[in-house]
């Protein structure tokens, strides 16, 4: 009986991941090692090596032929005229039948493109053709959030993303659906938290001194360790917070709580790893090693150390994985490494995209990230 082959996910790269590759083999790192430890392909590592060396850019875009700009341009000429000629017969009709036309056309052309044609103001397209919400769809709004949370929102959360589809609703209202409809937040069982740790006697200091708020982009990382359970063993998550916007930059599962852990988490960091000026962590000895110290040294990255058996200085990472157990490990369960690697990678992007926090003003880490740095740009 043949088996199927699972496809893997396509994965995506910034542009600093891609320079941050390329300046590690200027630096006389070997492309095979480049290749073996960030589990990237050879030939898309020449490719960006051949981009930063002929445009320093690895935009496709900036890389184009001149052949193919002019290519693109005929075929945006082309489209246009395309959708000129469709929707031409209804320039002279009455709103209501305009807005009909550009509903349903938005497969095939853009809506602020068929606005102009049509002389009908965006604002005006997006009024009048948004359905108008009753009971019942509020009920189905709250089910889908609740749902799309994980099973972890509660009514202030609730509230917020409702606002988002244009309800006012209070939470009171939220609760009595909630109740009416059985939705019980993760948040409402009281939880425990076991912790052992070996500890590292380093004369490192604490350079963060618990100011967790108002830190720069990239400023302050911190990390930690956690265990779950896979099949009938214990497994360990790390995850990489950056405190300007609490945001896991970087995370990795695996069957043991040490330094490769920790490596494989700075691994993933989608970002030019030179950025983060401090890294910070508890004393756990995971922390204390030959690998870690290189990473740090590379890349120019400050030490910073808890106090000895206080948790309250790295509070974050502490608090980051209290969410983690609560809307992630809680009633689930991992029969694999594998399982668990695909379902905690979805959850961090859930957690980054989509999970309002109420420390960021009901933003998500990245919404909260882009606001700002235009803010500062």
């Amino acid at each position: 009986m043949t088996q199927t082959k699972t496809r893997r996910p396509r994965r995506t790269y910034t542009d600093e991941f891609k320079n941050q590759l390329v300046q590690l083999h200027l630096n006389g790192k070997r492309k095979c090692d480049i290749v073996r430890e960030y589990e990237v392909s050879s030939s898309l590592l020449d490719k960006w090596i051949n981009q930063s060396n002929s445009t320093g850019s690895f935009k496709e875009k900036d890389n184009r032929t001149q052949e193919e700009l002019e290519l693109i341009k005929l075929r945006k000429q082309v489209k246009q005229l395309e959708m000129e000629n469709d929707i031409f017969k209804a320039s002279s009709a009455d709103l209501r039948t305009k807005i009909n036309v550009i509903k349903n056309n938005t497969h095939k052309y853009s809506v602020s493109a068929m606005c102009k044609v049509l002389d009908v103001p965006r604002s005006t397209y997006y009024y009048e053709s948004k359905p108008r919400q009753n009971e019942t769809q509020l009920v189905a709004d709250i089910i889908e959030i609740f749902r799309q949370s994980y099973n972890n929102y509660g009514t202030r959360k609730i509230k917020q993303e409702l606002k988002k589809l244009g309800h006012q609703v209070s939470r009171r209202r939220i609760g009595r659906i909630m109740k009416q409809e059985g939705l019980v937040s993760n948040y409402t069982v009281a939880q425990y938290k076991p912790h052992t740790a070996k500890c590292n006697e380093d004369k490192v200091e604490n350079v963060v001194e618990r100011k967790f708020n108002d830190q720069p982009h990239l400023n302050v990382v911190v990390s930690d360790l956690t265990y779950v359970r896979v099949g009938n063993r214990w497994h360990y998550i790390c995850v990489l917070v950056d405190l300007f916007n609490r945001e896991i930059i970087g995370h990795s599962v695996g069957p043991h709580k040490d330094a490769e852990l920790i490596k494989k988490a700075f691994s993933t960091v989608q970002t030019n790893l030179n950025q983060i000026k401090i890294f910070h962590t508890d004393r756990g000895n995971e922390f204390k090693n030959k690998m870690i110290d290189e990473i740090l040294e590379t890349f120019n990255i400050e030490r910073s150390l808890s106090m000895k058996g206080c948790p309250y200085d790295n509070a974050v990472a502490e608090a980051t994985y209290k969410v983690i157990k609560t809307e992630f490990v809680r009633n689930r369960t991992f029969e694999t490494l594998e399982q668990l690697g695909l379902y905690f990678g979805d959850y961090v992007n859930w957690y980054n995209n989509h999970r309002i926090h109420s420390s960021l003003g009901y933003l998500s880490p990245i919404d909260f990230r882009k606001n700002n740095l235009k803010k500062v740009v």
